[in-house]
């Protein structure tokens, strides 16, 4: 894959994770309380059909709330997943460039609430909410 493929203001993920391993190259940009998470789709991110599957739409929107709500807090806790739910309005092919724009909506000093819009395109495929329970970090 070229730099071309992939849109401006995206650059290589910041984070490894054995789960996302068989999906990279993973991208990611930040802003001042979102982190999108973006991807060009790929045969390893489809279902049976040849669509990208939910399971995937569901970690990444899980993963970039949670980046969000770090990087809202300026990454001074960690946040585990209390709730998640997704809600499925479209689809996505192989070669679409997939963008899940997480956003921290409320942080608070044990909560942090967010949500995601899942675009391929820029057409949304998927909405999702998030809650994420503060877990101060290990010295």
């Amino acid at each position: 894959m070229t730099s071309i493929d992939i849109p401006a203001g995206f650059e290589p993920h910041f984070r490894k994770s054995p789960l996302t391993d068989p999906w990279e190259p993973l991208y990611s940009k930040k802003a001042d309380k979102s982190v999108t998470v973006g991807l060009r789709l790929a045969t390893p991110h489809t279902n049976a059909r040849g669509l990208i599957h939910g399971g995937l739409i569901a970690a990444l929107a899980d993963a970039a709330m949670g980046y969000s709500c770090a990087q809202a807090t300026a990454w001074t806790t960690s946040f585990v997943t209390i709730s998640l739910s997704v809600d499925y309005v479209g689809a996505a092919e192989i070669g679409q460039w997939l963008a899940v724009e997480g956003e921290a909506l409320k942080t608070g000093s044990t909560i942090c609430f967010a949500q995601c819009l899942v675009k391929a395109d820029d057409v949304v495929i998927a909405r999702a909410s998030g809650t994420f329970r503060v877990v101060p970090k290990k010295g």
